[in-house]
Order: structure tokens, then sequence, then C-alpha cells
């Protein structure tokens, strides 16, 4: 069994650009089967909450704390992901939370940049020792509004986040310096493939101008040594059990249950809402 999936220079690579691109992380069946799942999945849809760009454009996510033993958890649990990311971490690493985020075509709106520590950060989390791993369902395109980051940013920290327009996001000013001194990157994906990013890594993404739909699951992750230190709605250190990567097409499009998920609904839930939640 192999434990360290990825190379050492693409461990350099991420510690370098805050980001790592992996093709092809999923094959085509197990992508079909995800997305399947997803298309055909009423927990998805019931627990969906939109966020609002600047022109009133929205973009649904449905987010859990929890991975159940459904096809999102043995995602989310599979070796592949999970080794890879305590290599990218060095430290064993945690679920902390997932989503489903469905950018329709036309309606799917865009979102500012930021960064995944500017909210966790007010989760009781001291270290931006976290990662999100962003995988395409449908192709990700400049037109269906493509996961963009800034090469480097995450070398920079943590940026004051704040109430921008619509939403909540870096400190615009500050961006715009940013842009000026490091590389902006589209990053466009094929079903299947996926992003590793640092939780300090700036990003953002365009709204979906195109005849497409642009679903993806995030998966995040923190790490051991980062457990909060109060309690917050999402969780502390819960030990992850790993399953094998065969498991993803041994569960098949089996779909989420109220059972299995511990889905986070801000409209039920007065301490928290649409602005504690990061969209990609």
């Amino acid at each position: 069994m192999n434990t360290h999936p990825l190379t050492n220079s693409q461990i350099q690579q991420f510690h370098d650009d805050g980001y790592l691109l992996v093709q092809k992380l999923f094959d085509d069946e197990e992508t079909e089967l995800i997305i399947a799942a997803a298309r055909e999945d009423h927990q998805i849809q019931d627990h969906a909450f939109s966020v609002d760009d600047t022109s009133g454009r929205k973009t649904k996510i449905s987010l859990w704390n929890h991975p159940g033993d459904d096809i999102y958890g043995m995602v989310c649990r599979c070796r592949r992901m999970v080794d890879a990311c305590e290599q990218l971490m060095d430290d064993e690493v945690y679920h902390y939370h997932s989503k489903m985020l469905l950018k329709e075509p036309k309606v799917g709106g865009a979102w500012e940049w930021h960064q995944d520590y500017g909210y966790w950060y007010s989760n009781a989390c001291l270290y931006p020792d976290m990662l999100s791993v962003f995988i395409a369902l449908d192709p990700a395109t400049k037109a269906n509004g493509c996961l963009q980051v800034i090469k480097g940013s995450h070398k920079l920290g943590r940026i004051e986040h704040g109430r921008f327009g619509k939403q909540t996001g870096a400190d615009p000013e500050r961006v715009s310096h940013v842009l000026d001194r490091l590389e902006h990157a589209y990053v466009e994906m094929n079903p299947g493939d996926a992003l590793y990013f640092h939780g300090n890594t700036l990003h953002c993404s365009d709204a979906n101008n195109s005849e497409q739909s642009r679903w993806s699951l995030i998966c995040c992750y923190n790490t051991k040594h980062n457990d909060p230190y109060v309690e917050k709605h999402h969780p502390g250190y819960t030990p992850l059990d790993k399953v094998p990567d065969s498991a993803i097409k041994e569960t098949g499009a089996k779909v989420s249950t109220a059972s299995q998920q511990s889905w986070l609904d801000p409209a039920a839930d007065e301490t928290i809402g649409a602005d504690d939640y990061e969209e990609q």
C-alpha cells in the first residue's frame, strides 16, 4: 500500500506555490459515480443554501461536517486523498468539513478574493495549517467560473477579511497590491482533477456565464495539532477512518441519508450564516 502518493517535487511545488493540481486523481468511472450520486441526491438540494455575489447571482452550497459511508465519505476518507494531505501538512489530518458547490449555468455567482483561513481563523484555529481539496465534477473553465489563485500568496500570512459589497472577503486594496506583485492563475480542470490548496492561498471565481454547470466537491482538512481551542460549528479533532482507494467504486453511487451526514443549515441556526462559509 502506497501511503506516500505525492512525490517530493509535488510537495515542494505546493509549499512554493500554495497549491498543487493533480490531474485525474479520480478516474472516469469514479467521477461519473460521484456526479451521478450528486445529481440524484435530494439531500444535496434540500440542505443547500445560496450565497449572492455583488450582482445578485447565486451559488448554492451544501455543507456537512462528518463523513458518512456514502460515496462522498469514501472520497474524503480514501487513502490517496488523506495520505497526500498528511504529506503536505506534515501531520495527521482530520475531516474539517466537505461541501458540494452548485454553480449553475447563467445564474451561478462569482466570489471575491479570499483565504479559507480568513474565515477559519474565527473558528478558534490558531494556525493556518489547513487545506482544501477542490475536485472538479464538471469541466471547470474560464467561461463557467473556474477557480483562480494567486501563486505564492499563502506566504503573505492571513489578510484581514471583512464585509465588502454583499460578500465577506479579503481586503480588496491589499489584494490589488498583491496582484501587482504575484502571479494570477486560472485553474481550468477536467472532471476528476483535484486542486490541493493551502488555507492562506488567495483564491476567487467568476460568475458562470456559460451554458454548462460547474459542480464541484470540496473536502477540507485540519491538522491534529491545530485542534480549535473552543467548540465551533465545524468539528474539533476527530480521528479520520481512512478507507482503501477501491472503496469509491465498491460503494458506487450511494447517496447520503440524514443519519449519515452531519449537515449544516445556516437557516436553522441563528449563530451561523452563509458568510461563515467560504465558496470557491
